[in-house]
């Protein structure tokens, strides 16, 4: 064999060889797909994960903005009182509202809810430092204006109606040192109150029960 012949066959084997080294294994090449998968489906569980944060983070946005814009766009009417005592006391007090939005009161609240007769102004504003909307009407309020408050009121559960004499407008809405006069049950400013003044920044006890205290609500 030539010395050329010799050196053919001498680059032909390191080709070979050099070949052989390049093919992976079956087995390597297992784990080399292997690898490929997990890499892939890490990738996508990261991309997911990614996209339902943005998702939560923007209805965060959006449930900050919108209490964000009701607090920048106070209710038209609404009257604030500050320096309201939170006292306890078992015996009656002359309240400088009608109804009162705070002050000294009852050690027992009033059970959130409907009610066709008066409740007493001292349990009731306990239940306001507790977080309730008080909404008292006048007992000459129309049978469907009363259906229609309740309406509005249930599923509520820091919520407060009923009648009141001697208001000085058809319908009363009152929080813990907030209060909103209006004529009629279509004035939207009615849900606007409820929600914006149940357990709002306002409630000196916020979380504080509305149940377990006294009176017998509708259902």
């Amino acid at each position: 064999m030539t010395t050329a012949q010799q050196r053919r066959k001498k680059t032909r084997a390191e080709r070979r060889t050099q070949q052989q080294n390049n093919t992976p294994l079956p087995q390597n090449r297992r784990k080399q797909q292997s690898k490929q998968a997990n890499g892939s489906w890490k990738l996508w569980a990261g991309f997911g994960s990614l996209i339902v944060a943005i998702i939560v983070a923007f209805f965060v946005f959006q449930n900050i903005n919108s209490q964000n814009s009701a607090a920048a766009s106070p209710i038209s009417g609404v009257v604030t009182y500050s320096n309201l005592s939170r006292t306890h006391t078992t015996s009656p007090v002359t309240y400088p509202q009608n109804p009162p939005v705070g002050g000294p009161h009852d050690p027992v609240w009033q059970n959130c809810g409907i009610y066709t007769t008066p409740i007493v102004n001292e349990h009731a504003v306990h239940s306001m430092e507790h977080g309730a909307v008080w909404i008292t009407y006048l007992p000459s309020l129309s049978a469907g204006d009363v259906t229609q408050l309740q309406s509005m009121v249930r599923g509520h559960s820091y919520v407060l109606l009923s009648p009141y004499p001697g208001l000085p407008s058809p319908i009363v809405l009152s929080a813990w040192g907030v209060q909103l006069k209006v004529n009629s049950v279509s004035d939207p400013r009615i849900d606007q109150f409820i929600s914006t003044y149940e357990q709002g920044a306002q409630t000196p006890e916020p979380g504080a029960a509305c149940t377990g205290g006294i009176g017998t609500p509708q259902a």
